[in-house]
């Protein structure tokens, strides 16, 4: 099995240590897991130029988008973890979502039954991250992606942190983040491993 974690925090700080350390905690034997970050990859917003609307999913931007798409199309396992950039996710991960229009045009089952989950971080302890999470289980939801969150107790939606505007550093000491993280990373597992493709 393949997973995918796509960072889109602008910058090394803690929505990239999250991610790797919840790729750390999944990687096994017969897990394979990718890392992708937009600090390290240039990816242009969509500009709607239709050109992929012909089934063929080639884009007209000239970018790094082509390094991600062949492991969103192989990935059974999506991640996908940002900061909060005014009560949303960063410009950098709605750039990510915006430009699976090509693949979608290419193939409208092409994420159809694979498992997703949210990780976001904010510097405040209530700045958005429930939003944040909403705009990405809208794009699994609109896909057949399986959104999978930490259960009806203490992760309702998915993983939330709080940086205390002190970056990686600042999560360290959210016990209560941590946890969200450590249940909605469980059922992540258990989906992967136990949910046959539709």
């Amino acid at each position: 099995m393949k997973v995918i974690g796509i960072c889109g925090s602008p910058r090394e700080g803690a929505s990239e240590y999250l991610l790797k350390k919840a790729l750390n905690d999944i990687k096994n034997d017969d897990i394979e897991v990718n890392f992708i970050t937009v600090r390290e990859n240039k990816i242009a917003p969509c500009n709607h130029c239709s050109l992929c609307e012909d089934g063929s999913g080639n884009c007209s931007i000239d970018d790094d988008w082509n390094n991600l798409k062949d492991l969103l199309k192989e990935a059974d396992g999506i991640i996908i973890a940002s900061p909060i950039h005014f009560g949303s996710v960063s410009a950098q991960t709605k750039a990510i979502i915006d430009r699976c229009q090509s693949l979608i045009m290419e193939d409208i089952d092409i994420f159809k039954g694979k498992i997703g989950m949210s990780i976001v971080v904010g510097g405040d302890r209530s700045g958005g991250q429930e939003l944040a999470i909403q705009q990405i289980n809208t794009f699994y939801l609109l896909n057949g992606i399986i959104p999978v969150s930490g259960g009806a107790f203490g992760a309702n939606l998915g993983a939330c942190l709080w940086s205390q505007d002190n970056g990686a550093d600042g999560i360290k000491t959210d016990t209560y983040g941590l946890k969200t993280l450590d249940m909605t990373l469980n059922k992540f597992k258990d989906f992967l491993i136990h949910f046959e493709k539709w």
